[in-house]
């Protein structure tokens, strides 16, 4: 876990609270950590603004100055997680070849979102310091994350090459289900509510969605039948694709929802080996899901949608 970014901001703060103010040194000493380097480079791989002079304002603004307190009280907390804990309940939901190196980076900073970078190559795992996240959430949160380091370095890049452009396309998105499997992870287990550790108003979005779950695999469906007919540019696979991936400003849509559903519906059916062993394989994960759904009542994806998908 590297703190240097959060330390640093905070340093800057503790000067702000004692009525002085924070000189070059200070800023350098920021601008050159780790953590800030790498939120950096993170945006501008999105092509996003990112400059120093815009973070010193964001530093020197009114209302951080009086969330310090608690920020500097999250970071203690956050500290006492053990990232390695979280690594061996990853583990336990990933297969033997699997491996995760991960940096997990506590960060101050203006938007508040949480990610990976760079998963293939220097792992990393940002988490907005969000006085509200408790450190059991942050254990369930870098779980999560390291759910998702395991499953690249145990999946190839380039499965499908020698397929049909509509069908890779397709297989691509299948992929979102992933958010899904690692919600099971965290979890620990289908037996276990995925926000057991989360704030009331965060469970109550996700059991609502679940509830959804018979329209969600109809939407899905529609959208994964629309990219095998070639019928979606780039711009709207991405508009339609993401719009699986978010509800209510929450990082957690259908991809969340119903691969959370299929993944515990076949860990229930033909136990956490099976389930593991169609980590890279959409087509496989589908087609387990099926039978593993048969006399449940959970909806099921049509034979004509798996027949389409699978390789001939």
């Amino acid at each position: 876990m590297v703190t240097d970014e959060a330390e640093a901001v905070l340093h800057i703060l503790d000067q702000r609270a004692e009525g002085r103010t924070p000189d070059e040194s200070d800023w350098q000493r920021l601008f050159a950590t780790e953590g800030y380097r790498r939120l950096q480079q993170r945006e501008a791989s999105l092509e996003r603004p990112f400059e120093d002079s815009a973070f010193r304002e964001f530093v020197l603004s009114a209302d951080l100055l009086a969330r310090a307190p608690a920020l500097r009280r999250t970071l203690r907390a956050w500290t006492r997680v053990d990232p390695a804990s979280a690594a061996r309940r990853a583990f336990a939901y990933l297969p033997d070849a699997a491996v995760i190196r991960a940096k997990v980076y506590p960060v101050i900073k203006p938007r508040t979102n949480s990610f990976v970078f760079e998963t293939r190559t220097d792992p990393a795992i940002f988490l907005y310091m969000d006085p509200k996240v408790t450190p059991a959430k942050l254990e369930n949160t870098v779980t999560h994350e390291l759910h998702h380091i395991g499953v690249a370095s145990a999946c190839p890049d380039e499965p499908r090459a020698a397929l049909p452009e509509n069908v890779k396309n397709a297989l691509d998105w299948m992929g979102g289900f992933a958010e899904g499997r690692a919600v099971l992870a965290a979890a620990g287990s289908p037996d276990v509510h995925p926000h057991a550790a989360s704030e009331a108003a965060e469970r109550a979005v996700w059991d609502r969605d679940v509830a959804h779950v018979a329209r969600d695999f109809e939407r899905l469906e529609a959208f994964f039948v629309a990219l095998l007919d070639g019928k979606l540019d780039e711009r709207e696979r991405t508009e339609r694709g993401m719009a699986f991936v978010s509800t209510d400003d929450v990082p957690q849509g259908a991809y969340y929802t119903v691969g959370w559903t299929m993944a515990s519906a076949i860990e229930r059916r033909f136990g956490r080996e099976r389930l593991v062993e169609s980590l890279c394989d959409p087509v496989r994960f589908l087609a387990d899901y099926n039978p593993a759904a048969a006399d449940t009542g959970l909806p099921r994806w049509s034979d004509a949608l798996i027949a389409r998908i699978r390789p001939r």
